[in-house]
């Protein structure tokens, strides 16, 4: 997590907004645009893409249409690959720290256009079985999550079902929305995943099942759609690509093969929006930082035991189970920053340690403060009640008192 105005990482106490939030990966799919725009054609002949961002690359194979929001605005910029992607501003700025633009960090936008202007077009939609699908207008998406655009898989989405038999259905809908009967009458839900116990079009199933009526339908829907995700993933065995595979493993394998074909491109951001206290929304940027590998096993498994033994009381049994929770799916632990007030990392003094780590080495500190400082005396430029100057306090002393180190008298 970083903040572009600070210059560094955004830790949980540099934040006024977002703390415990994390990094999402998505995948970003990208759907080359076939129909000329009169505002792209200074960029005629070269390839354009809508990136849209998705979290199951693996239900590509069932892409019937993408979605836009008609009154959103987005931006044209060029990637380190010559190719031109069509995103919102936010998403640019996320893919510029990524290392994914000419020159990081920098995301000059070429041209600005209205999703309404892409709506009726033609792109081409990987690995779908219809090849080539329509732009839709949908209200509902949010330019301050993924990429502002939003590829549609009504086999296996909920939303996506509910949107698509609505403007199939109805005819009122679609002329409020401007769409054309011809980019939705043929395009129906592909069959890719096979759920126990909901078939091979789980999202009909579950709208179904939740009684869901039209595409406003949120509360029922988010129902359908948390049953389609979780049984999709758990018990979801693939019936396209490679047929027999669960969908956990077919997750991991699909992605990379469309990387790999330049189908697609690794897209990460905030899972909720992150404030640094500088007021700047947070990014997803690649950078150099330290971190503790908090996951590495022999250690965890150690903490983990005293934590379950007799020896760790937390007094409320709920309490013990957070910690051993949190022992389970913490993995690397930002630990630096490159500026602001704190400890230097010792190893490597360009960094400041962050300052939740930095705070916990203010505690043992803490402990040996009132000798060395004394009460009225927080400046330190006094000696305190022990009678050494701070000037003795050196790296050996305190290996001494904290590291239980030999005591050498000469030093």
């Amino acid at each position: 997590m970083y903040s572009a105005l600070d210059g560094q990482a955004c830790a949980d106490h540099d934040r006024s907004k977002g703390e415990g939030v994390g990094v999402q990966e998505y995948t970003g799919i990208k759907l080359e645009l076939e129909d000329k725009l009169a505002c792209l054609a200074p960029w005629e002949g070269k390839k354009i893409f809508l990136v849209a961002a998705t979290l199951r690359p693996e239900t590509m194979f069932g892409q019937t249409n993408c979605y836009i929001l008609p009154k959103g605005k987005y931006g044209l910029y060029e990637m380190k690959n010559g190719d031109l992607f069509v995103m919102s501003a936010r998403a640019a700025k996320n893919c510029a720290y990524q290392e994914l633009t000419p020159v990081d960090r920098e995301y000059p936008c070429l041209a600005e256009i209205l999703g309404s202007e892409f709506i009726g077009k033609r792109v081409k939609a990987p690995l779908s079985s219809y090849g080539t699908v329509f732009i839709l207008p949908m209200t509902s998406i949010k330019m301050t999550k993924g990429t502002g655009i939003v590829t549609s898989v009504p086999s296996d989405s909920p939303d996506d079902f509910a949107m698509l038999r609505d403007l199939q259905n109805d005819a009122k809908l679609r002329a409020e929305l401007k769409v054309d009967e011809a980019w939705v009458k043929d395009f129906k839900p592909v069959p890719i995943i096979d759920i126990e116990g909901m078939g091979d079009l789980c999202a009909e199933h579950a709208c179904n099942e939740f009684k869901v009526k039209t595409h406003k339908d949120e509360k029922k829907l988010l129902e359908a759609k948390d049953k389609c995700y979780q049984l999709g993933f758990t018990k979801g065995v693939m019936k396209v690509g490679p047929v027999g595979m669960k969908v956990e493993a077919a997750k991991v394998q699909i992605k990379q093969e469309m990387i790999a074909a330049g189908l697609a491109v690794n897209y990460y951001e905030p899972e909720k929006q992150v404030v640094s206290r500088t007021g700047d929304d947070c990014i997803v940027a690649l950078c150099d930082q330290w971190l503790n590998d908090y996951g590495e096993e022999s250690w965890k498994n150690a903490v983990k035991a005293h934590v379950k033994s007799d020896n760790f009381e937390t007094y409320n049994p709920k309490t013990k189970h957070e910690f051993v929770a949190i022992l389970d799916w913490l993995k690397e632990w930002g630990c630096s920053r490159t500026t602001g007030l704190g400890t230097k990392v010792p190893w490597d003094d360009q960094f400041v340690i962050e300052s939740l780590s930095d705070s916990t080495i203010y505690m043992a500190y803490y402990t040996i403060a009132g000798l060395l400082q004394g009460p009225d005396n927080l400046d330190g430029k006094k000696v305190g009640p022990s009678g050494i100057p701070a000037e003795a306090m050196s790296i050996e002393a305190f290996n001494y008192i904290f590291l239980d180190a030999p005591y050498d008298a000469s030093i």
